[in-house]
């Protein structure tokens, strides 16, 4: 099973900022084919009332009904070509998302509106970490933030089409390759 989510993405496909997904694969007991877009709240609210009953012990079985229409459901990054291109440190990709969480907190002013803001928190996120990599300073804040980075771990960085993909061995980070630095 695959579950993506969406840190950072833009409101609509006329904005210039990252569209940044987390990916997490597991294993299901058995085959099934299922394709929902729900909110994270939902998941958490019906595991919450799931884990309360004394039989979830063992395992439970719950379906959601897909209720979301969001942009980035519509980004597809490819499923294959993937080529390794570097590995980066997970110290480096750490001190990004920090930097970034400040520089974002000390450029939006206090009473600022939504568009004036997402154009800050794009040019944060859409810079390149550096020159030869093209990751996104968003792809290492969703690293972070998501839990994907293991302290001293090298993560290997890899490129197909025009995308590029973080894999720690707790999940992957997929974003359109950087364009700026």
């Amino acid at each position: 099973m695959t579950a993506y989510v969406a840190p950072l993405f833009t409101a609509n496909i006329l904005d210039d900022g990252p569209t940044v997904l987390g990916l997490r694969t597991m294993e299901l007991k058995q085959e099934a084919e299922i394709s929902v877009l729900v909110p994270i709240q939902a998941i958490l609210d019906r595991l919450a009332f799931e884990l309360e009953k004394p039989e979830a012990e063992q395992s439970f079985v719950f379906h959601l009904e897909s209720t979301e229409r969001v942009p980035w459901a519509g980004v597809s990054p490819p499923r294959t070509g993937w080529v390794e291109a570097t590995s980066l440190p997970e110290y480096m990709l750490t001190g990004v998302a920090r930097k970034g969480i400040i520089e974002v907190a000390e450029t939006i002013p206090e009473s600022v509106g939504g568009p004036i803001a997402a154009r800050i928190r794009a040019e944060v996120w859409g810079r390149a970490i550096d020159i030869e990599s093209k990751v996104p300073a968003g792809a290492a804040f969703a690293a972070a933030g998501l839990g994907f980075l293991t302290e001293g771990e090298m993560v290997p960085v890899f490129h197909s089409q025009g995308w590029v993909r973080l894999s720690s061995q707790f999940g992957h980070v997929l974003s359109k390759e950087a364009k700026h630095f």
